[in-house]
């Protein structure tokens, strides 16, 4: 079995979902990206992100007060910075509650719920690579 290089493409994947983007559809930082991948990573970008959009998933809505609290390690600013780019890319939605004093509360839209498989197989993923340093941490093991 011949062994495959990371970023070879066979003939058969040429146009498969993982296709390379053409170069004009890489642009530079500050552009809308027109790649796919691109797309994603400026919906998902920035440190505390994912974890943002973690919790959504989990809940499916949530007060700025709810989502402080289960992320108590991030800063005011960045929890506003996150939820404002998650809204403007369409993965979660402001909602006003009428009365005094005002509310609003974060609901995931359609988009954002089609985010799950991403976040899902990021999870995997980084419980993979965790499971894997505590093996090669671990003296006792002899696996």
């Amino acid at each position: 079995m011949a062994h495959q290089t990371v970023g070879h493409v066979s003939a058969d994947d040429q146009d498969g979902p993982l296709a390379d983007c053409p170069d004009s559809a890489l642009v530079p930082p500050g552009r809308e990206p027109r790649c796919p991948v691109d797309i994603t990573l400026a919906a998902l970008g920035g440190r505390w992100t994912p974890l943002v959009l973690r919790e959504f998933l989990r809940r499916g809505q949530a007060t700025y007060s709810e989502l402080s609290a289960a992320l108590p390690a991030l800063s005011d600013k960045v929890l506003s910075d996150r939820l404002a780019q998650l809204t403007s890319a369409g993965v979660i939605e402001r909602h006003r509650i009428p009365g005094w004093p005002p509310r609003v509360r974060y609901v995931l839209t359609s988009q954002g719920r089609a985010l799950e498989p991403v976040v899902r197989s990021m999870w995997e993923w980084g419980m993979a690579q965790r499971n894997t340093r505590r093996r090669s941490h671990d003296p006792s093991d002899t696996t």
